[in-house]
Order: structure tokens, then C-alpha cells, then sequence
């Protein structure tokens, strides 16, 4: 009996987009606007080339989901347009999305008011949309963006390859919607503050798009001034004045007002706190009992533990010795919120208080909200936070990753570019002091400084989810993009 012959494997249909539109009206800012949501995927394809360089063609190497919200019959010329994404690295943009930018947003509760499951949206009267159209960016293995099957997800693991694809999400939607000629805006926040530093110098000099603005939400633009080392003293002086935020936050400074600790804080870590750190062993008996004493005085914890951790403080030690004796610990992304322990002999809490807060009602929202409002559907899981890990920044091996000379770059070579920064006085992941020693440091010229404005709130890393500061961001940010 002849062999029957094995078929071929069948050839997988190419993806293609995916985007779902949908109409909407929503009040905001005194007026009714009338708007089109499109969610879904666009494909992100590579350009191949053949052993002599020849072009052979584009292969489609992932699949990007974003969400895009366009006012009706609004002339694009005129209108801006702000493309957001988060940061983690490995978080999607729902934070950004549901909790400050976007026409719906989540009502998660506060520190010390948590809202119980199950949750709610509202309509998110003072969203930027009165002001800008809105492209909300899930880079890969966040959301429900994936590396297409054959493709290696760590490719989008690390900087060069995050900021590419991200880049050319841009691009691609600005060319495909017709907007190369409207104002254009990169909001990120924390990570994504690095990312859209970068993204902007790609898209400055890969693809000639200048934009008028950058919106950068709890700024890391180093990322050596966040790391606790032997060797590497800067992170210390730069988080005292959020470590004695917070203590004051909890009691800490009795009824002192925030200004006024705040301003004590920066004047020891701007000078004689980095001074303490380099002496060393050359630090006299007397030198130490003293910047021990001051240093309790400001964070609120023992001269005792400042003397035993040679007078410095790694961040997440911080926030499980602050509360140690009242049995709470303190939250990083956000040092208003409290959390519990099993074992209140430990170095370091096992979960961010803040985090565990709010990551429930948020990824519960964003669910719902994609599938039975903007009627798109999947079956993957929406990765609010992924595992990306480890996150390859070889591209600056040997050094500390900092985009900070490249932010110079782009303000120098589009000196009309204006800077939004904003900062959490509790935010114990990127503290505003290190923030301000970031810009500080900027090699531009004087009369560019002017481009960059710092806003600070009484709340944390996502200060929207403290309701007096989400209000007064968003009158800001119309601002800033409406001028």
C-alpha cells in the first residue's frame, strides 16, 4: 500500500489591524464634545533586506494595541494630538488612560478610603480630550500587545528596541490619520518619562517629527540617581526630602507644615548631607552623632537605626521602618497609603502598599471598559503590569542609563519644545528632589530653561489618584497643550 503523503502545514494568515471604532459623547471642560474611539491592534512590521542589501520586503514581527480617542468634526490641523504611555518597565497604559488623560475614568478611592470591589467608571469631566485627541500606547507584552508567533518578545525587552517600536507606533498612526501637521504631545509617566525622552530623539532624528511638547509625570530621566549602592551615594541626599515627606505625612514632625520640612530637607541634602556621605571612616565620632541626630530629626526614624545603617537609607528599608512600631508599613509608589506585614522583623515589606491599592480596581476597569464599551474583544489576558524582566540596557554598559543629554539634544534642536514636569511630594519611587538635580544638570542654554515647568502635588507617584491633585493636573495640562 503506497505511503499517503503527509500536507503541509497550512501557511498562518497575515495579521492584520484590528481596530474597532466606536461613537461617544462625553461633557467636558462646559461643553458636549462628540468623539470616535478606536481600540485594537496595528501591525509593526521590520524591513528585510537580502545579503547584498537589497530590499525584499516587510515582515510582521508584532502586534501593537492602542486605543485612540478623535474629536468629530474638528479641523486636524488645529487640534493637538497627545500620545501617552506608562512605564514599569512592563506596565500598560491603563494607568494614564482611566486614572487622568482618557473620557472615562476608574473610581478607585484614596489612601485611607479604599473603594471595595466591584468597581465603577465615570465619565472623566476635565479629560484632555477637550483639548487634544488622545492615543493611549501598550508596548509590547503589555496590554494586549504581543510579538507575533516566531518572534522573540525579549526584542522589545530593553531600551533600543522599546523606544523603536513605540516610535514607530507613532509614526504610523500620525501618517495613517493625516495629523503631520498638528501640534503633537508625548505624556509619559515614570518610565515612560524615559521612554518619551528618547522617543522624541528618535522620532527627531529618525523621521524628522518635531513636537511641541513633552508631559513627563514623575520624571526618571537617570536612572543612577534611583539606585542604592556601596558605590554610589547620589540616591540618598535626593530621597531625604521625600523620606521627610512622608514621616511628616504620619505624624512624624508633629503639626509642622509640609513647606516648611520640605524646605529643611533640601537645605541638608543639598549640602552638608552629600559632605557627611563622602568623609567616610574620616567622619569624626562627634560628625556622626550629629548627622545622625539631624537625619532622624528629618525621616522620623531613630538616630539608633540611621548610626547602625552608616547614616544611609535604601528606599524600601525606609518604608518597613518608618511605621515599624505602630506595625504599618508605607507604600513606595505612594508613601500616604499603609499596608500590614507577617513579620515586623523584616528588612523589607514584601508588597508596595500603594500598589496592592490600586492595581485591582484599575485592571478590573480597563476589562470591562475595552470589551463592553469600545466593543473590542480578546481572549489574551490585558497585562496591566508584565514581567519583562530583565530589562536590557546594554546600550549603556559601564555607565548609569540616563537620557538626560538627549533631552538637551532634542531642546536644542527644536528649541520650541516645551517641558511639563511634574512631581509627588510622596512619591518614594521617583522622588521630585532627584527630578529638579536631573534638569538642574541640563547642558542647554540659559534661555531655553524657560521651555520647562515643574508642578508639584501633595500625593504620590500617580498623584491623580489624590482627587484635589487630578483636578488641578488636568487644568494644567489643557493649559499646556492649548497654548
Amino acid at each position: 500500500m503506497a505511503e499517503e503523503k503527509q500536507k503541509p502545514e497550512p501557511t498562518p494568515p497575515e495579521p492584520v489591524d484590528d481596530l474597532v471604532a466606536t461613537s461617544h459623547t462625553l461633557v467636558a471642560s462646559g461643553r458636549e464634545l462628540r468623539y470616535t474611539a478606536r481600540a485594537g491592534r496595528v501591525v509593526l512590521r521590520r524591513e528585510i533586506h537580502d545579503d547584498d542589501k537589497a530590499f525584499s520586503g516587510h515582515l510582521p514581527k508584532a502586534e501593537v494595541f492602542l486605543t485612540a480617542y478623535t474629536l468629530d468634526d474638528a479641523d486636524p490641523r488645529g487640534r493637538p494630538v497627545t500620545f501617552a504611555f506608562n512605564g514599569g518597565p512592563g506596565s500598560s497604559s491603563v494607568w494614564l488612560h482611566l486614572g487622568l488623560l482618557g473620557p472615562r475614568r476608574v473610581l478607585a478611592g484614596d489612601a485611607g478610603a479604599p473603594v471595595p470591589p466591584p468597581y465603577q467608571l465615570a465619565d472623566n469631566g476635565q479629560s484632555l480630550l477637550a483639548h487634544s485627541d488622545l492615543v493611549f500606547i501598550d508596548p509590547v507584552s503589555t496590554g494586549y500587545s504581543r510579538a507575533l508567533t516566531g518572534e522573540k518578545p525579549a526584542d522589545y525587552h530593553g531600551y533600543t528596541g522599546d523606544v523603536e517600536s513605540v516610535a514607530e507606533i507613532i509614526r504610523l498612526w500620525t501618517s495613517r490619520s493625516g495629523r503631520w501637521l498638528s501640534p503633537k504631545y508625548l505624556c509619559g509617566e515614570s518610565y515612560g518619562t524615559f521612554r518619551a525622552v528618547a522617543v522624541a530623539k528618535h522620532l527627531h532624528e529618525r523621521f524628522g517629527m518635531y513636537l511641541n511638547g513633552l508631559i513627563l509625570i514623575s520624571s526618571i530621566l537617570n536612572i543612577g540617581e534611583a539606585e542604592f549602592d556601596d558605590q554610589n551615594d547620589v540616591a540618598y541626599p535626593l530621597y531625604l526630602p521625600t523620606y521627610a515627606a512622608i514621616a511628616n505625612y504620619h505624624g512624624r514632625h508633629g503639626d509642622r507644615p509640609l513647606a516648611e520640612v520640605l524646605a529643611e530637607a533640601e537645605a541638608y541634602a543639598a549640602r552638608d548631607y552629600p559632605w557627611v556621605l563622602s568623609r567616610g571612616t574620616r567622619l569624626s565620632t562627634v560628625e556622626r552623632t550629629e548627622a545622625a541626630a539631624r537625619l532622624a530629626q528629618l525621616t522620623g526614624l531613630s538616630a539608633d537605626y540611621l548610626d547602625r545603617v552608616e547614616l544611609r537609607v535604601e528606599h524600601i528599608r525606609f518604608f518597613t521602618e518608618l511605621l515599624r512600631s505602630r506595625r504599618r508599613t508605607v507604600g513606595r509608589l505612594d508613601g500616604r497609603f499603609l499596608g500590614w506585614e507577617t513579620d515586623y522583623g523584616v528588612e523589607r515589606w514584601r508588597d508596595d502598599p500603594a500598589m496592592q491599592a490600586i492595581l485591582g480596581p484599575y485592571t478590573a476597569a480597563i476589562n470591562h471598559y475595552l470589551r463592553a464599551e469600545l466593543r473590542y474583544s480578546s481572549d489574551l489576558p490585558y497585562e496591566a503590569l508584565s514581567d519583562v524582566m530583565p530589562w536590557s540596557f546594554k546600550e549603556f554598559e559601564g555607565r548609569h542609563a540616563s537620557v538626560a543629554d538627549l533631552l538637551g539634544r532634542v531642546l536644542r534642536g527644536n528649541p520650541h519644545l516645551r517641558v511639563y514636569v511634574a512631581c509627588g511630594y510622596y512619591d518614594g519611587a521617583t522622588p521630585y528632589f532627584a527630578a529638579e538635580h536631573t534638569f538642574a544638570h541640563l547642558r542647554i542654554p540659559e534661555e531655553l530653561h524657560g521651555n520647562i515647568e515643574f508642578h508639584y502635588f501633595e500625593a504620590g507617584h500617580m498623584m491623580y489618584v489624590h482627587e484635589p491633585s487630578r483636578l488641578a493636573q488636568s487644568t494644567q495640562l489643557g493649559d499646556f497643550v492649548s497654548r
